[in-house]
């Protein structure tokens, strides 16, 4: 087994775009590590458009997002290794893998770049009353069954949770002749693109029941319809308000969890709000040449910005391959999240050797009409920006300028004012 100088875990849009860029920064000893059985990750059963409108200013579907960078990494001739999976990852960057071919093998590359995205919270997880029926699937289960497998999941469907996953399958299911009877969200607010709560609810008359829940999931051997129920302001169920709707399908679409088993293993820190690793502003770990990106570091909404981020994780792989990256000092700036504010990314700052511009992505954790984004360099104001509509399903980016902080700099926290 050669030595790699840059091994990339997931070949899915992150993997793949951090594997061209790497690349073409000089570093051709590459290899990406897939355990599926074929490249793009997530995008292969996302057959709807509306993909690559930031990046190739164009509508695509998942499939054709991802076979251009696809291509690109076969241009380059790059090293794959597909249905293989990484068993053990350790704080030296040693790695054990396992496939057919080789069976179990180590390697030990100069940098990694962790690109596994995300998996989707189970049923578990919603301590969910009722009996276990057949019938029950999560979005994304259900989209793999219908879009790659030729399989309708049901014909009378309730979906649970507004997320964009929960959303086209909303409109997927109504396309291929199932009645969606309603989506339900517990939250006050979707958690899901505008554009999607249009596209795929509001063209096709789907009801969204806002701070709604499953109260309970009748059936013995396939489901025969669940109990809808409204939630107060603490999200406890309210007595009285439960209602009955017939059903032979529940979708769960309950939120997306960064896929970082492996990133705990090799010890690497994570950030509870995220759920992915801790990363600075060169998106690297607490650990020497291991990097993050896409939807492992913290779930996106798009997937330009996937590969965006994907590709500054790469460029400061290969600099740290390369002997030329500035390593980082222990005079830390803490990023924080203030007033309104759900998380920040990335999570510190090195004043010395952090760039002249750093795209700071952050959340809010509610929907805010008319707010101004505050950005303090520890108790001085530096960005006052107003916005007309703040939603947690947006990803919301801001420009910060390393000449607007000054090397003592303790804090840069962000927040929503009135």
């Amino acid at each position: 087994m050669r030595d790699y100088d840059l091994v990339i875990i997931g070949g899915g849009p992150a993997g793949l775009s951090a594997a061209v860029k790497a690349y073409d920064e000089g570093i051709e000893n590459i290899l990406v590590v897939e355990r599926d059985n074929r490249l793009g990750g997530i995008l292969n059963q996302c057959i709807h458009n509306g993909f690559g409108l930031q990046r190739f200013k164009e509508e695509l579907t998942g499939p054709e997002y991802a076979g251009k960078f696809i291509e690109e990494a076969k241009k380059r001739d790059i090293d794959i290794m597909l249905n293989t999976i990484v068993l053990d990852l350790h704080e030296d960057k040693t790695m054990l893998l396992m496939n057919e071919e080789n069976g179990m093998f180590e390697l030990k590359p100069k940098a990694i770049i962790l690109a596994m995205g995300c998996r989707e919270r189970p049923r578990g997880a919603l301590n969910t009353p009722g009996s276990r029926p057949a019938g029950i699937y999560s979005a994304g289960t259900a989209q793999k069954l219908v879009n790659i497998e030729g399989y309708l999941p049901g014909k009378k469907v309730v979906i649970l949770g507004s997320g964009d996953i929960g959303l086209i399958m909303a409109r997927r299911m109504t396309l291929e002749g199932a009645q969606v009877e309603c989506v339900a969200e517990l939250m006050p607010f979707s958690g899901g693109l505008k554009r999607n709560i249009v596209q795929c609810l509001h063209d096709y008359d789907i009801p969204l029941y806002y701070s709604t829940t499953i109260s309970g999931i009748k059936g013995t051997d396939r489901v025969e319809g669940v109990y809808l129920s409204k939630v107060d302001e603490n999200l406890k169920i309210i007595d009285g308000t439960e209602k009955f709707v017939e059903c032979d399908t529940v979708l769960l679409s309950v939120g997306l969890l960064p896929e970082n088993e492996l990133t705990r293993e090799a010890k690497i820190k994570i950030d509870p709000r995220t759920k992915g690793a801790y990363v600075n502003d060169k998106l690297m770990t607490n650990i020497p040449g291991i990097f993050a990106a896409g939807n492992v570091l913290h779930v996106h909404d798009l997937v330009d910005f996937v590969s965006e981020e994907s590709e500054q994780a790469a460029v400061n792989a290969a600099a740290y391959i390369k002997g030329e990256f500035k390593e980082a000092t222990d005079e830390k700036i803490e990023l924080g999240a203030g007033d309104g504010i759900s998380y920040t990314l990335p999570q510190y700052l090195n004043y010395e050797n952090m760039d002249d511009n750093v795209i700071i992505k952050f959340r809010v954790n509610n929907v805010y009409p008319s707010r101004t984004i505050a950005v303090y360099a520890d108790d001085e104001q530096i960005i006052s920006r107003k916005k007309r509509v703040l939603a947690p399903g947006e990803m919301e980016l801001l420009n910060l300028k390393k000449a607007d902080l000054h090397e003592g700099t303790k804090t840069v926290t962000i927040q929503l004012e009135e």
